[in-house]
């Protein structure tokens, strides 16, 4: 929809996702498929919460940390997946510039917060394993809540002054966004307003958001891998990493991704490209995250075991 201002200029009042345009057949496939990714993170996600909160052996730091990856988890895919499945279905969608820039707040706010909790866990696997003998006295779970209220803090407060300069660009030409959800660069693109203040404080605030954390986990993992080469065993060894290497592998990929749209994007990079990019940590990322956490995890097994046997008797 259109309005005009005082001074005769088309304003937007809401824009069109594209979403992934294509034959019927291939977006029935596709909504089929991210349907049931969708509700396979919801059920994996919740599966982790409650596992986290009922039983005793998962009653640490670490698992805790997992638990609100897992609540982060749900939290973005349900801001991004509905929306972009009804897209899907009807090959584009409206969407009014409040619930735009509503759906922007909450993805950018949950992935800050992601940057900022992958922070705080590899700092937690630098304690165990750097700094062992001292690890139950300094990560308490008072700290742990403590360092997890920051980060929700944080990660939903820091945002808000960006969206709010974003909230008063103007949009004046095309309202056509391809892309299957309010993104900081398509609306950016079709801004008639000028953008400097607005990338200006995303550069700002990636330094806090996305450096920092960055260059944080780093320097923790490179101290573990000097602390576990300095174990003399094989075994001893394996098992300080076996300790940490789930964590690591989420860090990488959800930083792979990151990276690759908004830090280092390819010069001309095709939309789709973008899109997919997009998809994969915003759709399958919280998917992935559970399933690596329970499948290299002896814990959580114990844990389902236990339910599983309670549910029997």
């Amino acid at each position: 929809m259109e309005i005009h201002d005082e001074n005769n200029q088309t304003v937007v009042t809401e824009f069109f996702l594209l979403g992934f345009q294509g034959r019927k057949c291939f977006r029935i496939f596709l909504f089929c498929l991210l349907l049931v990714v969708y509700c396979g993170t919801i059920c994996g996600n919740l599966l982790i919460i409650t596992l986290v909160s009922t039983s005793k052996i998962l009653h640490t730091p670490m698992y805790f940390f997992i638990s609100q990856l897992s609540i982060n988890d749900i939290l973005l895919t349900t801001d991004i997946s509905p929306n972009m499945l009804q897209i899907l279905m009807n090959n584009g969608g409206t969407i009014p510039f409040i619930d735009c820039i509503t759906q922007l707040y909450f993805f950018c706010a949950s992935e800050t917060f992601e940057c900022l909790l992958l922070t705080v866990m590899s700092y937690d696997r630098y304690l165990a394993i750097c700094n062992p003998l001292h690890y139950t006295s300094i990560m308490t779970h008072a700290y742990s809540v403590k360092l997890v209220v920051l980060c929700w803090l944080v990660g939903f407060s820091i945002i808000l002054t960006d969206i709010l300069t974003i909230s008063r660009l103007k949009f004046c030409g095309s309202n056509v966004i391809n892309h299957f959800f309010c993104d900081l660069v398509p609306l950016q693109d079709i801004s008639c307003s000028n953008t400097f203040i607005v990338q200006l404080e995303i550069f700002l605030l990636s330094i806090i958001s996305v450096i920092i954390p960055t260059i944080i986990i780093i320097s923790s993992y490179t101290s573990i891998v000097r602390a576990v080469l300095r174990i003399p065993s094989s075994t001893g060894r394996q098992k300080a990493f076996s300790t940490c290497s789930s964590h690591l592998i989420v860090v990488s990929i959800f930083y792979w991704a990151l990276f690759s749209v908004y830090v280092f994007p390819t010069k001309g990079e095709a939309s789709s490209i973008s899109k997919i990019l997009s998809l994969f940590y915003t759709v399958f990322t919280p998917l992935i995250n559970p399933v690596i956490y329970s499948l290299r995890n002896k814990d959580i097994w114990k844990a389902i075991n236990k339910i599983i046997q309670k549910l029997k008797t």
